[in-house]
């Protein structure tokens, strides 16, 4: 028998099913088309751009925007946007369109509609808010700030790529699975205190939040915590702030918390005119971890001292005076070392070059030092005490409603957002480098980079919890059972799935027994895409 190849249709599904399932699952299809609206022009609706674009950023390939059309090339594109929609249809104008619209209806507004209907589809707890930004840089010149638009500009880059133009991302999330629920993307001069705590105001508001705000040392300063008036808060304490510095060098004995490897000390402080707990934390992983570091910057800093006391000591003074005071103020600029031992010896000059004669007089006499370089001991001792520790502050004064080791806990979460960032950083993800050349697109796409992040949280809690419902386990990389794996690895293990039509009839191949046994802790509308069959209630 002979078959006919042109009725052989096979398309690439793999792990997309899943990501298209819980975008259907949050209702972002729908709430794009209603905020938008629809033109007449339009061939392919608003939503299902935004769908197509959150799944080129979970395809974990790297695609600019511009090859959108590419991604989808081979891949089951009706099956996952709608009948009758193409690759070709997902191309950079009509995505540059769709950007252009969600920013005249508002990104941070958009997106939290979106988070508002998850977090209470997902029953997600909103206890704790723990915010954070960071930068995204651009490649290509752009013009300077226009109304309504932020500004690509340089600014400090968390990248460590100053030559390059950026924007920044501020994000909310909540604790409960690290949910991304509030978003905005700024101008790349933004500063990090003079924005974070009109943020949490607003998340507070928007959100009925009554839980705990946790941030990083970026939100500490005395304007900040007089803005945050109303909020529950815990931050850490930035060591600039002549009180911290002083109290992460007291040799007060601390107590051992219930936190493995970690010890606290409890104190009050009225810093900035707000009543405050400070809690002095020390982790004994992180103490060996920079003593280590601390001793290789004292063995460098010794030996610049010694470069910098032979050059001094090869300089020629009119008088002792002139040369001691010189050792003296070298001493002082040292860093964790000082001079001991300063002298001065003579250096005759003659009217001839060579060795002279004895009986010759010179002609005039200056003076060179010679010292000894040695550690200051009382400071290096500091330095040692300091290592491992940090400070957390919090407003909330009654220590038995929320202990020291409660604190430690909330804030070692904060993580979460970091995580969040790291993961849109990712050199798989498509926002390694952005190459919009419009500041409002570029500003719509980190609204989708947080969709991405948020679909991805949100399916990785899902399947962690039907997991833990289930007192099941999968296979991890290594072949071991685990309750806890990371989406991406699931993603991984659904490469090589297809689907497949001939003669009308279509299939999804290559479902092995693992697949489907992983799928079952997904929900219904993500089993659909891979042609499971309905279970009967």
């Amino acid at each position: 028998m002979n078959t006919n190849k042109a009725e052989i249709k096979v398309s690439n599904l793999d792990h997309l099913g899943i990501v298209a399932g819980i975008i259907d699952d949050l209702g972002i299809v729908g709430q794009i088309n209603e905020r938008i609206g629809r033109s007449s022009r339009e061939k392919v609706r608003a939503g299902i751009i935004v769908k197509a674009m959150i799944l080129n950023g979970l395809g974990f390939v790297s695609a600019p925007l511009y090859m959108y059309s590419k991604f989808f090339e081979g891949k089951a594109t009706e099956h996952l946007l709608g009948e009758g929609i193409t690759a070709e249809q997902i191309n950079d104008d009509r995505i540059g369109d769709v950007l252009d619209d969600l920013h005249e209806v508002g990104l941070t507004e958009t997106f939290v509609g979106i988070s508002l209907k998850a977090v209470k589809k997902y029953e997600v707890k909103v206890e704790t808010g723990h915010i954070d930004s960071t930068s995204f840089h651009v490649h290509g010149e752009y013009a300077k700030q226009e109304e309504g638009n932020i500004e690509i500009t340089h600014g400090y880059s968390r990248d460590h790529r100053p030559d390059l133009k950026q924007f920044m991302m501020n994000l909310i999330c909540v604790g409960d699975g690290d949910i991304p629920v509030m978003m905005e993307v700024v101008s790349g001069n933004q500063a990090d205190k003079a924005r974070l705590a009109g943020l949490l105001q607003e998340f507070k508001q928007q959100w009925t939040f009554e839980g705990i705000c946790v941030a990083d040392a970026a939100l500490y300063s005395e304007e900040n915590l007089k803005a945050m008036t109303g909020l529950k808060w815990l931050t850490r304490v930035p060591l600039s702030i002549k009180a911290a510095s002083e109290l992460v060098e007291s040799t007060e004995p601390l107590q051992p918390s219930k936190l493995l490897g970690y010890s606290t000390a409890e104190s009050l402080s009225e810093y900035g005119g707000v009543s405050q707990r400070w809690m002095l934390v020390e982790s004994d992983a992180r103490r060996k971890s920079d003593i280590k570091k601390l001793d290789k910057k004292i063995e460098k800093t010794q030996k610049e001292c010694q470069k910098e006391l032979q050059v001094l000591a090869g300089q020629d003074f009119a008088c002792p005076a002139d040369a001691i005071a010189a050792a003296e103020k070298l001493s002082t600029k040292m860093k964790w070392h000082k001079l001991t031992n300063i002298q001065t010896m003579e250096k005759p000059h003659y009217a001839k070059r060579g060795k002279p004669q004895p009986d010759v007089i010179p002609t005039h006499i200056t003076y060179r030092i010679t010292a000894t370089v040695i550690p200051l001991d009382s400071d290096i001792a500091a330095q040692r005490v300091r290592c491992g520790r940090f400070i957390l502050a919090t407003n909330i004064l009654d220590s038995v409603e929320f202990t020291s080791d409660d604190a430690l806990r909330e804030y070692k979460a904060q993580q979460a957002t970091e995580r969040g960032f790291r993961f849109l950083k990712d050199p798989l993800f498509f926002t390694s480098s952005v190459f919009l050349k419009s500041a409002k697109r570029i500003e719509a796409l980190g609204m989708i980079m947080a969709l991405c992040l948020l679909v991805y949280n949100l399916a990785q809690r899902q399947l962690r919890l039907a997991l833990a419902i289930a007192q099941d386990t999968i296979p991890n990389q290594l072949g071991k059972p685990t309750n806890s794996p990371t989406l991406r690895w699931v993603f991984q293990c659904f490469l090589a799935v297809h689907l497949v039509s001939f003669h009308g009839v279509t299939q999804i191949v290559n479902l092995s027994a693992l697949r489907l046994r992983i799928l079952n802790f997904f929900s219904l509308a993500c089993q659909r895409y891979y042609l499971l069959p309905v279970p009967v209630s």
